[in-house]
C-alpha cells in the first residue's frame, strides 16, 4: 500500500470517526472512544452497516484487506483516545479494532480459497473448544554472552529467535524473558454447521477458530454464535516438508452468542404484524392444534401435550431453588401408532429442535464427551444432544432401547436441566434448559391394559416420574375408526395437498418463537382451582385410609402450572385464564387415567410412576411380609405350604395370588429361599 494510499485510508477512518451520526443525531463512534477508558474496554467494535452506510469503499477495503488496515484504524483510535484520557492510552498494550454485522453471511462448507484473506461472516455451534494458553506477541530474548535484551515482533506458528545480537553479533543460545514479553490469551473452538443449515444427506462440516484477547471464553460448547473473522491458512507438513495444500483456519474479528437466553428466530415487522393477527381469532388454539402434524389423523390429545412442549412453561430462579419451566412429555404405544412421525415433526418445527434415537446414543452423545485434543494432548470437552438442544427441543425415540448406564445420564438433565461433568481431569457443569420428547415400545411389543406402565416398558420409574405428561397410544380394532383412518392416509398419497394445516412449518416456528417471549402470569382464581383440584385428589387418598392410593403429588402441581403457562403463551395471553386451566387438567386428568390407573381397584394412583407398584399391591405384600416375620420368629424359616395356608386364614389370599405375590418379592430380594419349599427375609 502506498503512502497516499495509507493517507487516504487514514483520512476516510478519521472521518468515518468523526462524522458519522447514528439516528438519533448522536456521534456513535466519537462517543464510543471515549466510553472505552470509562468501561476499561480495549475493543473497538464498528458496525459493519454504519460503515457502509457512510462510505462504501472503505467498507469494500476492509473486506477485501482486514489484516492490513486494521493497524491503521488501531493507530487513529490511539490517537483519539490519547486527547481523551493519556494515561489510559498509554496503559493500553493493544487495542483491537473488531467488525461485527456484515451485509452478507457464507455458508461455512461454501468457505473456499477465494475467502483467504478476506472478512466473512459465518453462523455455527461450537462443538468443542481448548483451554485458555498465552500466545506471544513480542518476545524479548536476553543474549547469553553479554546480557543484552533483543525484542523480536512475533507472528506465524513458531517461536521466531533473534538471527543475531545487536551488542555482541553472538548468534546462538538466547533465552526467552517472560517479563519484559508481551503476551496475550488465546483458545481454539471448533464450529460446527447448524442442523438446520445441512443439505440433505450430508454430514456437517466444521473449521476451527482462533479467538484471542477479550473474545477468549465468550462462548461454551453448545453455544449457537454469529462469528465475523478473516480466513487465514496453516501449512500442512509431510515427510518431505511443507505440502502445497493448506488447512483452512479463522480468525476471529467478533464473536457474538446468538440467543443464549433462547434460540428465538429474527422476526420483521410484517411477521410480528401476521402473528398478532392470528393471535385474535377466538379458535386460535385449535388452529395451531391442526397445524401440529396435520398429516396424521386424530390423536388431539397428544398433539395438545406436544404443542404445550414446544411453547413451554415459564422458568423460576429463586434464591434457593431453580424451578424449570420446560415441559417434558413420554409417548408409549404399540408399533404404527406415527409415535416417531410426532417426534420429527417436534424436531422440525421447534426453533431449536435435535432428534436422536435410544439404540444410537450414548452417555457421552447425550450430555458431553471428553476428548483429547490433537496436536497438545490436553483433554476437552465436547457437547452432546442434551446440551446442543439448551433452550430447545431434544427428541428422543426408542427410549426403551438405550442401555441402562447410558439412560442415567438424562436423569438429572431432565430435572435439574444440567450436565455434570467429571472425567478426564475435567469437571463442568453444562447447562441442558431443553424440553425432552421421547417414545417408547412397550416391552411385549403390544400393551396391556391389565399391567402397570412399570410392568408394560422397560423405563425405571425414577425417569417415569420426571415426565410431566405420559400418554399411551393403544392400536385397537374399530370399524368407525379404522374406516376414518384408512381414507385419510389414502387421501394423502392421492393429493398431498390435502394435509396441509391452517398454518405452514416456517409460520409456526415464527408464532413459537415470539409466544416463548411472553412471561404469563397465575391469576387468583386460577390458584383457587388449581388448589381446590389438588385438595380434593389428595382428600380421596386421606377418605381410603392408611390403604388408599395417593393420587397426585407436588411434582404434578407444578406440571400443572407448568401447562397452563404453555396453553396461555398459545393466545398470547399474559394471564393465565380459568379457561387455560380448565383445559390443562383435563389434559392431566386424561393422562393420569391412561398411566396412573390401579387395574385392581380401578383408582388413579401416582405410586404406580413413582415406585412401579400401586398402593394395593404394596399393602399385599406387606401382608405377606408380615405374616413371614410373624413365622420366622417361631420356627426360623417358613414352610411354603404353612405360608400359604396362614395368608388363606388370615387375609383370605388364595394360593394363586399368594404365589403371584411371593414371586414379586423373591424378584424383589425381599425375601429368600435358603432351601427348596421354605423362606427367609433378607436381613
Amino acid at each position: 500500500m502506498t503512502v497516499a494510499r495509507l493517507e487516504s485510508v487514514e483520512q476516510s477512518f478519521t472521518q468515518f470517526i468523526e462524522d458519522y451520526t447514528d439516528d438519533n443525531g448522536d456521534f456513535k463512534y466519537d462517543q464510543r472512544i471515549s466510553e472505552l477508558a470509562v468501561k476499561g474496554e480495549k475493543s473497538f467494535i464498528i458496525d459493519f452497516t454504519d460503515l457502509y452506510s457512510f462510505d462504501m469503499d472503505l467498507a469494500q477495503l476492509i473486506m477485501d484487506d482486514p489484516e492490513g488496515n486494521t493497524s491503521i484504524f488501531t493507530t487513529v483510535v490511539r490517537s483519539k483516545l490519547r486527547t481523551r484520557d493519556p494515561i489510559y492510552a498509554e496503559s493500553l498494550k493493544r487495542i483491537n479494532i473488531r467488525y461485527r454485522n456484515l451485509p452478507a453471511e457464507i455458508q461455512l462448507r461454501k468457505l473456499g480459497s477465494d475467502h483467504i484473506g478476506r472478512l466473512v461472516m459465518i453462523h455455527g455451534i461450537i462443538v468443542r473448544a481448548s483451554s485458555i494458553t498465552p500466545l506471544v506477541t513480542r518476545a524479548t530474548f536476553m543474549c547469553p554472552v553479554c546480557g543484552e535484551l533483543n525484542h523480536v515482533e512475533q507472528s506465524g506458528q513458531t517461536l521466531q529467535k533473534p538471527q543475531k545480537c545487536l551488542a555482541c553479533d553472538n548468534r546462538k543460545n538466547f533465552e526467552l524473558v517472560p517479563k519484559e514479553s508481551v503476551f496475550l490469551d488465546q483458545q481454539l473452538v471448533t464450529i460446527q454447521e447448524r442442523p438446520e443449515d445441512l443439505p440433505p444427506g450430508q454430514l456437517p462440516r466444521s473449521i476451527i477458530v482462533e479467538l484471542k484477547d477479550d473474545l477468549v471464553d465468550v462462548a461454551r460448547p453448545g453455544d449457537r454464535i454469529t462469528l465475523t473473522g478473516f480466513i487465514r491458512i496453516l501449512p500442512r507438513y509431510g515427510r518431505g516438508g511443507e505440502l502445497r495444500t493448506f488447512d483452512l483456519q479463522i480468525d476471529a474479528s467478533f464473536c457474538e452468542v446468538s440467543g443464549r437466553e433462547s434460540e428465538l428466530l429474527e422476526l420483521s415487522v410484517e411477521d410480528e404484524a401476521e402473528i398478532l393477527e392470528i393471535a385474535k381469532d377466538p379458535f386460535v388454539h385449535q388452529k395451531l392444534l391442526n397445524s401440529i402434524a396435520p398429516s396424521i389423523y386424530g390423536n388431539d390429545y397428544i398433539k395438545e401435550a406436544v404443542l404445550y412442549l414446544l411453547l413451554g412453561g415459564v422458568g423460576k430462579d429463586l434464591e434457593d431453588v431453580k424451578i424449570r419451566g420446560d415441559i417434558n412429555v413420554l409417548l408409549v404405544g404399540d408399533p404404527g401408532t406415527a409415535k416417531s412421525q410426532m417426534l420429527n415433526f417436534a424436531a422440525k418445527v421447534a426453533p431449536r429442535g435435535l432428534m436422536t434415537t435410544g439404540r444410537g446414543s450414548t452417555a457421552a452423545g447425550l450430555t458431553a464427551a471428553v476428548v483429547k485434543e490433537g496436536g497438545t494432548g490436553n483433554f476437552v470437552l465436547e457437547a452432546g444432544a442434551l446440551v446442543l438442544a439448551d433452550k430447545g427441543v431434544c427428541c428422543i425415540d426408542e427410549m426403551d432401547k438405550m442401555r441402562e448406564e447410558d439412560r442415567g445420564a438424562i436423569h438429572p438433565a431432565m430435572e435439574q436441566q444440567i450436565v455434570p461433568i467429571a472425567k478426564g481431569g475435567i469437571v463442568a457443569t453444562l447447562n441442558s434448559r431443553c424440553s425432552i420428547l421421547a417414545a417408547a415400545n412397550p416391552t411385549l411389543g403390544r400393551y396391556n391394559p391389565y399391567q402397570t406402565i412399570a410392568q408394560n416398558i422397560t423405563l425405571p420409574v425414577t425417569l417415569l416420574s420426571r415426565f410431566d405428561i405420559i400418554f399411551i397410544l393403544r392400536d385397537t380394532p374399530d370399524s368407525t375408526v379404522d374406516g376414518e383412518i384408512a381414507g385419510h392416509i389414502l387421501g394423502l398419497h392421492r393429493d398431498l395437498t390435502s394435509s396441509l394445516g391452517p398454518m405452514d412449518i416456517q409460520l409456526m416456528r415464527k408464532y413459537i418463537s415470539y409466544a416463548k417471549r411472553i412471561k404469563p402470569r397465575l391469576t387468583d382464581e386460577v390458584i383457587e382451582r388449581f388448589q381446590s383440584f389438588y385438595v380434593q385428589m389428595r382428600n380421596a387418598s386421606v377418605e381410603g385410609g392408611e390403604a388408599s392410593a395417593v393420587s397426585i403429588t407436588a411434582r404434578q402441581l407444578e406440571s400443572l402450572v407448568r401447562l397452563a403457562e404453555a396453553r396461555a403463551r398459545a393466545h398470547l395471553r399474559e394471564e393465565i385464564t380459568i379457561e387455560d386451566a380448565e383445559g390443562v387438567l383435563n389434559l392431566m386428568q386424561k393422562s393420569l387415567e391412561q398411566v396412573g390407573i390401579d387395574v385392581t381397584t380401578g383408582q388413579i394412583d401416582i405410586d404406580i410412576l413413582y415406585t412401579g407398584k400401586p398402593r394395593s399391591l404394596q399393602n399385599q405384600l406387606q401382608k405377606v411380609l408380615q405374616v413371614i416375620g410373624e413365622m420366622e420368629r417361631v420356627s426360623g424359616s417358613v414352610k411354603e405350604t404353612d405360608l400359604y395356608e396362614a395368608l388363606g386364614t388370615d387375609y383370605g389370599i388364595n394360593r394363586s395370588e399368594g404365589a403371584r405375590l411371593i414371586s414379586v418379592l423373591m424378584k424383589d430380594g425381599t425375601i429368600y429361599m435358603p432351601r427348596p419349599g421354605y423362606y427367609r427375609r433378607t436381613d
